[in-house]
């Protein structure tokens, strides 16, 4: 990763902060669904929980490209399976601490499962001094752009 790139990236998910909610988005063939998940940003990768037997998990399995969305920032990205949460000693602990009650009803459950996105592109609108602007992170190129939006 570019020092520039990882600096602008650095800066973006320091001010998305450790933990939101967040709409994730996932598909499969022709069905594409969307729901809320309580999120962990830790070095760059958005971490999740869900059971087995959710359809939202079949989705993951089937094709692990997803979509974040929070405010005005969406992230694309790749989501990658790790085991149960609770054998995940980062997770557990900042999730317990920023999620109690999903931590104590769901985390230990048999079924429940870990999951992580790696960004692959994130999005966001911001403003300064009334005007808009568009910031793109491309981590597959490893490029960052902010450029003023011109409706045409």
């Amino acid at each position: 990763m570019s020092d520039d790139f990882r600096t602008m990236c650095g800066g973006l998910f320091h001010e998305i902060g450790n933990h939101m909610h967040m709409v994730l988005s996932t598909s499969l063939g022709d069905h594409v669904s969307a729901r809320m998940m309580s999120i962990i940003l830790e070095d760059g990768r958005f971490y999740f929980q869900t059971d087995r037997t959710m359809r939202k998990y079949r989705q993951l399995v089937g094709n692990p490209r997803v979509a974040l969305c929070i405010n005005n920032l969406q992230v694309e990205g790749l989501c990658e399976e790790l085991g149960r949460p609770v054998d995940h000693e980062l997770f557990r602990r900042r999730f317990a601490s920023c999620f109690p009650g999903s931590f104590t009803a769901y985390s230990g459950l048999s079924d429940e499962r870990l999951f992580a996105v790696s960004p692959t592109f994130i999005q966001r609108w911001i403003y300064e001094d009334g005007i808009p602007y568009v910031e793109r992170f491309d981590f597959m190129a490893q490029e960052y752009e902010k450029k003023p939006y011109v409706g045409r």
